[in-house]
Order: structure tokens, then C-alpha cells, then sequence
């Protein structure tokens, strides 16, 4: 039978390595929460409005401003 003293020890460490498991994958979560947001950023949206179109693009060039 283990006695108090060790269990206590085992319990600390224990107690350790989850802290710094939670850490790394508070970590990651960021990360991942960035990468998404980037990604969401970059698609177009499929609302109406201002759309720069190929019909657009020719008149943007043949205009004389």
C-alpha cells in the first residue's frame, strides 16, 4: 500500500502534466481559431453588391478617365 506522502507526489505530478496538456491545447485551439477566421476572410461573399465582373473589367478598359 502506497503511502501518503508518494500518492501526494503522484497526485502533484499528475496534476502537472494535465496543466500543461490544457496549455498546448489551449495553443492549438488559437491556432486553428486563426487559420479558420483567415480562411473565412478570403472567400467571397455570395451577397449582392459590387462585383468586379469580365463585363466590368471591359469597360474599366475601354473608359477614358
Amino acid at each position: 500500500m502506497a503511502s501518503q506522502k508518494e500518492r501526494t507526489d503522484t497526485d502533484r505530478r499528475s496534476f502537472l502534466k494535465l496543466a500543461g496538456l490544457g496549455t498546448v491545447a489551449g495553443g492549438v485551439a488559437l491556432v486553428a481559431g486563426e487559420k479558420a477566421a483567415k480562411a473565412a476572410a478570403e472567400k467571397p461573399s455570395k451577397g449582392l453588391g459590387y462585383r468586379e465582373t469580365e463585363h466590368v473589367k471591359t469597360f474599366y478598359e475601354t473608359a477614358r478617365f
